[in-house]
């Protein structure tokens, strides 16, 4: 087995695959990393059958493919496409992050799941969280995670409600999970979602805030605040890009800032890589597999 050289396919549905995700595994121990643009579902099949077809069945565990892009639900249908045309014992290991967004999505739900549990001796059960930036790669995966552990999850959305609706009810086709889709367009109806979210996940578009001072000011039941957005201004006012688990100046509750939450998604996208390299079978890793190594690295586990 040593003698195999980690090999890694990288497929992407738009023009480009991430530098970043290239960067990520080449550190991680990748020796051959070949990128694929312009693919498509129907192509999945082939090109996993192209390379595992070509190398001994004990060297398939050396063969990777990573699916990126900015479409979740298209990146989970190409693992699914990928697992299905494996011929065992003709395998490979296979993993989906379309831009980042499961394992930044589980990088802060752990994140967060650990300030409730150290803070406020709570779990995800029933804890209510509001979902900003429901219909990006991130709130979506996260709202679906939180879900998955207990949580009551809203979608909030800002313009038209009938997206987040559309997501709710993919998520409960596919995950089984129950997403509330509720409207926060106006500033009375967000004011509402605010005033009684227990965590409010910010994963708007980068350089758009989503809550401010007077935001904060009513949110007497938020406990925690998690936000992605690194670049100014923050999606919560306040929120400084290193916080993790200090108190957001204006209201009682901790935040999560965009780098703490990036140290684990870093952390986690390259673990995650190197599991695969280091498997001694092929893994199929997604979003659920992000969350349990993040939970890890945050020391839930």
């Amino acid at each position: 087995m040593s003698e195999a050289t980690p090999i890694l396919h990288m497929l992407a549905p738009q023009k480009h695959m991430s530098p970043f995700d290239v960067n990520m595994a080449a550190d991680a121990g990748y020796k051959v990393i070949v990128p694929y643009i312009n693919v498509e579902l129907t192509e999945v099949a082939g090109l996993i059958q192209d390379a595992i077809f070509s190398r001994p069945p004990n060297y398939g565990v050396r063969t990777g493919f990573f699916m990126g892009g900015k479409d979740a639900l298209l990146a989970l249908d190409m693992l699914d496409a990928a697992k299905k045309a494996m011929v065992p014992p003709f395998e490979c290991s296979v993993f989906a992050d379309p831009a980042g967004s499961f394992t930044t999505a589980a990088a802060m739900v752990a994140c967060v799941e650990k300030l409730l549990k150290e803070k406020h001796n709570r779990s995800w059960k029933g804890v209510k969280v509001a979902v900003f930036g429901a219909t990006g790669v991130v709130g979506f995966a996260s709202s679906i995670i939180a879900a998955l552990e207990g949580a009551d999850v809203q979608l909030v959305a800002h313009r038209g409600v009938e997206r987040v609706i559309k997501n709710a009810k993919i998520s409960k086709e596919r995950f089984g999970v129950d997403l509330e889709a509720v409207a926060g367009e106006t500033p009375e109806q967000k004011q509402n979602i605010i005033a009684n979210a227990e965590v409010i996940f910010a994963a708007a578009a980068a350089g758009v805030q989503v809550v401010s001072k007077e935001h904060k000011a009513i949110a007497k039941n938020l406990k925690v605040i998690a936000d992605v957005n690194a670049v100014p201004p923050a999606g919560v006012e306040g929120m400084d890009l290193f916080m993790n688990g200090e108190q957001i100046p204006g209201c009682d509750a901790l935040g999560v800032g965009p780098l703490a939450i990036g140290d684990i998604k870093y952390k986690c996208e390259s673990g995650l890589f190197k599991q695969m390299i280091a498997s001694d079978k092929p893994l199929s890793l997604d979003f659920r597999h992000a969350y349990a190594l993040a939970k890890e690295l945050v020391g839930l586990k």
